[in-house]
């Protein structure tokens, strides 16, 4: 393990390469009674990442953070051997945004040989994001689960952009008995509105403007519920025109659900959640907003 500490260098935060590392420099930090942060992260860090940590320096006396591509939360198609790890890149923004440690296993360190044991969240994952990438939700359980034991900490930080993964894992999380608050911090946009995510570096420019047709749609249909339109038929009929109107977007799914379920809301229901989800070029992009009633 590095032996530079936050305190001596702003810029150059510990870096832990094994369980056990991690463990003891938790357990240190303990000792002098600071409360931990955690945040879980595969690496190629924005702004959105960035939140997160600050979120956990403001309120955690020791922050750590987790680098690592989870092979199993990725698809035979999917994009595990092209996604970026930009390692110095990002042990920098850890350490500016305020990172004590950075924990960087290996897939070795994560899943030795001959490594058979999973963790599944029954139901909530196999729809929307489950049914669309099979596999995936038990991949981003086990990982989760791994690290919220080998970080020890006392509150985890997540990006409501993959809002399905944080309501899974704040299920998971109360039925395991997992001793961990699950703070859900709000989306970073760009300024024309676009979701930050890792992914966006992949698209081209024409694609990334085609990509905006999210945003606009969740913005608009979320002005439809402040209007006073309760009908879920009828706020979805919103999203998907918006979308509609960018015929390169390759839908997956536009919906209008419920915030806590993913089922279908009442219709009049005072908070839902606008989900949608699609393809531009090779690129798949997800987002979302709350529609809450503020009287």
């Amino acid at each position: 393990m590095t032996s530079q500490s936050a305190s001596n260098s702003p810029t150059s935060p510990a870096v832990a390469e094994d369980v056990l590392q991690v463990r003891q420099c938790v357990a240190k930090a303990r000792g002098k009674g600071q409360s931990i942060g955690f945040v879980p992260t595969m690496g190629a860090l924005h702004a959105g990442h960035v939140s997160l940590i600050e979120r956990a320096r403001a309120e955690c006396g020791y922050v750590v953070v987790s680098i690592f591509v989870n092979p199993t939360q990725f698809g035979p198609h999917e994009d595990f051997q092209k996604y970026p790890r930009p390692r110095s890149l990002d042990l920098q923004i850890c350490g500016d945004a305020g990172a004590d440690l950075v924990f960087y296993p290996t897939v070795d360190v994560m899943y030795p040989a001959g490594y058979q044991t999973f963790v599944e969240v029954g139901g909530l994952s196999d729809i929307l994001e489950g049914a669309i990438r099979p596999g995936h939700f038990r991949g981003v359980a086990t990982v989760v689960t791994k690290l919220f034991m080998i970080a020890g900490a006392d509150k985890a930080y997540f990006g409501q952009k993959d809002y399905q993964q944080q309501l899974m894992i704040r299920i998971m999380s109360r039925e395991l008995n997992l001793p961990i608050e699950i703070v859900t911090c709000d989306t970073r946009r760009d300024p024309d509105g676009l979701a930050m995510s890792s992914r966006n570096a992949y698209l081209t420019p024409t694609e990334r403007e085609a990509g905006l047709c999210l945003s606009r749609a969740l913005f608009r249909t979320r002005q439809r519920f402040a209007d006073g339109e309760r009908n879920p038929e009828n706020l979805s009929r919103v999203l998907r025109q918006e979308i509609a109107a960018t015929p390169s977007a390759v839908v997956d799914y536009a919906v209008i659900v419920d915030p806590d379920t993913l089922s279908e809301p009442t219709k009049s229901a005072s908070k839902m959640v606008a989900l949608v989800a699609a393809r531009f070029g090779t690129t798949r992009l997800i987002d979302n907003l709350l529609l809450e009633s503020v009287d």
